[in-house]
């Protein structure tokens, strides 16, 4: 696996957003299997780049807010190119904080990847090619983050896009449910997916939840954390 040995960034997300370069700043690059997600189970390569503008309570990647190195986009098409698979997900922090995010993504499509890209839904998704699947956060009333959603994303999704409610509580849930109701009908229901904060609510309790209100979603759990649950980086 290649880690980006982490240095420090300028703090201001503002950076990312006036940038014409065709640099990104990278906070690590690696092969695992893929945790989440409706690939839950494939080799996958992760690029996860620096910054975001969200603050979630349960947040595990904080160290993406401010370590990374400056790559350009050849770069990090050339480190991807090397783990032979092809099957990419663009992560973060929030890919979409960096300006050349859609860039990487376009030619990633563009020389034959599948692609996936993370976001936390606060930023305007169809900045990214529709052909990559955007993996689109709604921040529940737990995450502290819930007024930061763009509700206008959700006219934006379509059949190849997923959406995913990280659930605290039962609150989290009621406001998932009534979330889900206003999903386009375009977009599957094994496509909508729901996991429970790690260490805050028990999976099984979610599920049951899920049971006893018909919801037209998939249960998932993050595999890569029963793989490695020592592990937090590059997995």
């Amino acid at each position: 696996m290649l880690y980006i040995s982490p240095a420090t960034v300028l703090d201001a997300i503002e950076i990312y957003k006036t940038s014409d370069t065709m640099n990104l700043t990278v906070n690590e690059i690696f092969y695992s299997i893929q945790g989440e997600s409706v690939h839950t189970g494939l080799p996958c390569v992760f690029v996860r780049l620096t910054g975001c503008n969200l603050r979630c309570r349960y947040c595990d990647t904080e160290y993406a807010y401010h370590e990374g190195n400056t790559m350009a986009i050849m770069q990090i098409l050339e480190q991807v190119q090397k783990f032979g698979c092809g099957l990419v997900e663009i992560t973060g922090g929030e890919p979409l904080v960096q300006e050349c995010t859609p860039m990487l993504v376009e030619d990633l499509l563009e020389a034959g990847y599948q692609v996936l890209m993370e976001t936390n839904g606060s930023l305007n998704i169809d900045r990214v090619d529709r052909r990559c699947s955007r993996i689109m956060d709604i921040k529940c009333p737990s995450s502290g983050q819930q007024a930061m959603n763009d509700p206008t994303n959700l006219n934006r999704l379509t059949a190849n896009d997923q959406v995913k409610f990280v659930i605290g509580d039962h609150d989290d849930f009621l406001f998932a449910e009534q979330v889900v109701r206003r999903l386009p009908a375009s977009l599957p229901a094994d496509r909508v997916l729901f996991s429970a904060v790690s260490g805050q609510l028990l999976p099984e309790r979610l599920a049951q939840w899920m049971l006893d209100n018909r919801i037209k979603a998939r249960l998932q759990v993050q595999l890569h954390r029963l793989i490695w649950p020592d592990r937090n980086q590059g997995v």
